[in-house]
């Protein structure tokens, strides 16, 4: 074959070529014929836009198909079907509302909304019930199990928690502004200063119900609080630095799992003891830490629960 004949024959093809490539797209889509099959869209003129949604929702029902992978694509074919199964992708990728997505607010109103009883009541802890005094169930929502860092408010717990030796919560709650008369707010500052006058004319109301010996006690404790807060800077600081300055939360379903004493309560006691305190047996202690914040003993399914946690889990701040 000579080179003109050859060359006449490349010119030709050129030409056919480049009359296809000229050809109208309504006479052959805007893809080859296999994809149309693969991906049954219609893509012919219209008057309306093209629509991605629609193909990228085509896309997203083929997307297992073989012949994606038909290796008689060209490489411009192969790029136009991988950007389309992006473009499904990205439009179909949504941001999962779980639990852990909703606001605080509303992730406390819907635990809120699960801890009301079928009476309408909020569920508390099975040991406060509808015969419970109102001063008992006033300090189970308010007070029991809220981390407390003043002295004082310490002082008062331990004294407070001391008396349940003889009487129940319910009816020491029911004293508690007397005791707070009596003993100047539980200053330990003050009450450490008290003398034999002071500790008999308390012992002697009647109102108040407490042995001489159980004043004397709680004014000894007072004059060891204050050589702690010598020691340590406070009381607080010797009592958390107890707990590493981080309250025990417990996850207790039923009453019967709440125990009456911890190891921790009888190694605070046994120190408490060996540096003066008296009536701070591992009961007495572990009554303080629940009723402090140091351990969160309040049932799972109890409303306070939650609230009480979300305080414990605080970064520790004490003033």
């Amino acid at each position: 074959m000579s080179r003109a004949s050859a060359r006449k024959q490349i010119l030709e093809k050129n030409s056919i070529f480049v009359k296809e490539k000229e050809k109208p797209l309504s006479s052959q889509g805007l893809f080859p014929k296999h994809l149309k099959r693969v991906y049954p869209i219609g893509l012919n003129r219209s008057s309306s836009s093209l629509s991605l949604s629609s193909m990228s929702l085509s896309l997203s029902q083929n997307s297992n198909d073989s012949s994606l992978t038909d290796c008689s694509a060209t490489p411009l074919e192969q790029k136009i079907s991988l950007a389309l199964r992006l473009i499904s992708s990205s439009e179909r990728r949504e941001v999962p509302v779980g639990r852990n997505f909703q606001p605080q607010q509303q992730q406390q109103k819907q635990q809120k909304q699960n801890q009301v009883s079928n009476d309408g009541e909020l569920q508390r802890c099975n040991w406060i019930t509808k015969n419970s005094d109102s001063v008992y169930v006033a300090f189970h929502d308010e007070f029991w199990g809220v981390p407390v860092y003043d002295d004082n408010q310490l002082f008062e717990l331990l004294a407070l928690s001391g008396m349940l030796m003889d009487y129940n919560w319910t009816e020491i709650l029911k004293r508690k502004e007397l005791f707070r008369e009596a003993f100047d707010g539980f200053d330990p500052n003050i009450v450490a200063k008290m003398g034999e006058k002071e500790i008999t004319e308390i012992a002697s109301k009647k109102a108040i119900m407490l042995a001489e010996s159980r004043v004397r006690c709680i004014v000894d404790n007072a004059k060891c609080i204050l050589k702690i807060a010598g020691e340590f800077g406070s009381f607080s600081n010797y009592m958390w630095g107890n707990v590493s300055f981080k309250p025990t939360i417990n996850r207790y379903k039923y009453p019967r799992n709440v125990q009456l004493r911890s190891p921790k309560a009888e190694a605070i006691s046994k120190d408490l003891l060996k540096r003066g305190f008296r009536f701070v047996g591992p009961v007495i202690v572990y009554s303080f830490m629940q009723a402090a914040g140091l351990t969160i003993d309040h049932l799972v399914d109890c409303y306070r629960y939650s609230e009480c946690v979300s305080l414990a889990e605080r970064p520790w701040r004490h003033i």
